[in-house]
């Protein structure tokens, strides 16, 4: 079992940033991979992007793919969403989730946080 837990959102206006952090108890940190998702409001929710269990080998979305940086600190159980030019598209509740995998991101995920509210004001 493996617990996870969002911080770092907030309310910022377009063109800012934001640091979001997913920390892991539980279980040996550095066998699960983590993916990032959001959900919109009023949408499904949407991979945002991903990173392998050693830190080496991130995956994102092209809707972030150079604007958002996935990292982990495995000494720390931490993973980072570090978030930049964000934009008034980008709000929405972001989750981070966790398997166990040697791929660097999963079909399916097993655990989830219970997500961070993130507001782009225009």
């Amino acid at each position: 079992q493996v617990q996870l837990v969002e911080s770092g959102g907030g309310l910022v206006q377009a063109g800012g940033s934001l640091r979001l952090s997913c920390v892991a108890s539980g279980r040996t940190f550095s066998r699960y991979g983590i993916g990032w998702f959001r959900q919109p409001p009023g949408k499904e929710r949407e991979f945002v992007g991903a990173i392998h269990r050693s830190g080496q080998t991130t995956y994102y979305a092209d809707s972030v793919k150079g604007r958002f940086t996935i990292s982990r600190d495995n000494a720390k159980n931490t993973a980072y969403l570090q978030m930049n030019s964000l934009e008034p598209e980008d709000t929405a509740v972001y989750y981070c989730a966790a398997r166990e995998t040697s791929a660097v991101f999963a079909t399916k995920y097993d655990y989830w946080g219970q997500g961070t509210q993130v507001t782009v004001s225009s």
